[in-house]
């Protein structure tokens, strides 16, 4: 081989190198992605959620603003009602750790087809958007939450149903695609009152139990009274022979312990579907020295629509309720005669503790006061029960016993008769006298 022949080879490699080269780098800017965030990278970056002071969560029936102040969140739509600690926290966090798993690079004109089409009046289609603003006003983030992903080889997704193993989500600061996320985000609702805090009332040990006529607060209907934790209810100026039925105010004695509302009304709304001519007055003490005051009141029928024959009934079956709390909690323990040194502080030990934790109930119960809250009929209504229905009825005739002079259950009973024998005419034997002696000669 010559020296021009070697010349020729060198050149032919240095072309073939070349263009591996070219090919490869042409590869690798096909294949890199343009999205800002790649897998396994955290979907917003650097977001501030210590920041936050304002949440607005938007959908295409209902909005939800939650507002930070003074620490504490709180419902916007329900004139700043405190929100769901727990629940807030909890969206922070998730948004602020939750990873990318797919990016796929698209206009933001395609969001529609990831169920975040922000014309949409369907709440599928419209998807959820979450706009975060800090102290001052302006905004930190905005976030829209689209389609749930069904996830892979379940066979109830071919029918629309199944498991889901994740969302799509977009940035709205991020215009180079969506994202899939491995988070689902189950409890984010436009609904204002799924944000609500749940704590309400929680009455124990019932003493005593009044409740007024409708719209008369001071003329009371009927008063139960008990005399210590373990005794039944007695009846108030009970009449002769009126007994209580104690399947019905058994269950009293521990009415309202885990009471809850539905949510929370509204001054003006209060004032347009309150029925003031049913409201009543209940009125209930404890032996811990708690006494309540609640007034109840059912909710008007909506007004008739043009064309209707009938007014609409209500939403759903709600009264509207109102809470007053006053407490006196004894500050130091009655001490028992003949206590032992260890029983004494184990006694001291109880008391200090449900002292602790009867202010602290006491604090929360007094902060619903000036509120209105929708409580479903099914909490209220066996409180606010008619006289007549506390007391037992007599007992029914039991079955085969009618009593004297009644008549059996069902009419007389029929005896079946029994076919009748043919009568025959017998004619009984005569008796006949001796004869006396001479008689016959």
């Amino acid at each position: 081989m010559n020296k021009r022949q070697v010349v020729v080879l060198w050149i032919i490699a240095i072309l073939l190198i070349a263009a591996a080269v070219l090919v490869r780098l042409g590869n690798k800017d096909g294949s890199v992605s343009k999205m800002q965030r790649a897998d396994g990278e955290t979907f917003l970056k650097e977001f501030p959620a210590e920041q936050v002071a304002k949440i607005e969560v938007k959908g295409a029936k209902s909005s939800t603003t939650l507002v930070r102040k003074d620490g504490k969140w709180t419902v916007a739509e329900r004139e700043n009602y405190p929100a769901k600690l727990s629940a807030v926290q909890e969206f922070l966090r998730t948004l602020t750790e939750v990873k990318v798993t797919q990016g796929i690079e698209c206009e933001p004109s395609f969001l529609p087809r990831f169920g975040m089409d922000a014309t949409a009046s369907k709440e599928e289609d419209r998807g959820i958007e979450a706009v975060f603003s800090n102290d001052a006003g302006s905004e930190v983030a905005k976030v829209n939450f689209g389609k749930n992903l069904q996830a892979a080889g379940d066979p109830m997704s071919m029918m629309g149903g199944g498991g889901t193993s994740g969302r799509f989500v977009h940035n709205a600061a991020d215009t180079s695609g969506v994202y899939k996320i491995s988070e689902i985000f189950p409890s984010l609702t436009t609904d204002p009152k799924s944000w609500l805090d749940p704590q309400f009332i929680q009455v124990e040990k019932v003493k005593s139990i009044s409740v007024s006529s409708p719209a008369k607060p001071e003329e009371i209907a009927w008063k139960l009274v008990r005399a210590d934790e373990n005794a039944e209810f007695a009846l108030e100026g009970a009449k002769e022979g009126e007994t209580l039925d104690t399947a019905v105010t058994g269950p009293l004695k521990s009415v309202f312990s885990y009471a809850r509302f539905d949510d929370v009304a509204g001054t003006e709304e209060a004032g347009k579907i309150l029925n003031a001519a049913e409201k009543r007055t209940v009125k209930i003490e404890t032996f811990e020295g708690f006494s309540y005051t609640l007034a109840f009141a059912p909710t008007l029928p909506k007004e008739k629509k043009e064309g209707a024959t009938e007014p609409e009934t209500p939403e759903e079956n709600f009264y509207l309720m109102t809470v007053d709390v006053t407490a006196d909690i004894p500050a130091e323990r009655k001490k028992e005669e003949k206590e032992s040194p260890e029983d004494a502080k184990a006694k001291d030990t109880a008391f200090t503790e449900r002292k602790t934790t009867l202010e602290k109930r006491l604090a929360a119960e007094k902060a619903l006061a000036g509120r209105t809250f929708k409580v479903s009929a099914s909490t209220v209504e066996p409180i606010l029960k008619q006289r007549d229905a506390l007391i037992k009825k007599p007992d029914a005739p039991a079955a085969g016993n009618p009593g004297p002079g009644a008549m059996p259950a069902g009419g007389p009973t029929l005896i079946p008769q029994q076919p009748r024998r043919p009568v025959e005419a017998v004619t009984p034997p005569i008796a006949i006298p001796p004869l006396e002696e001479g008689e016959g000669e």
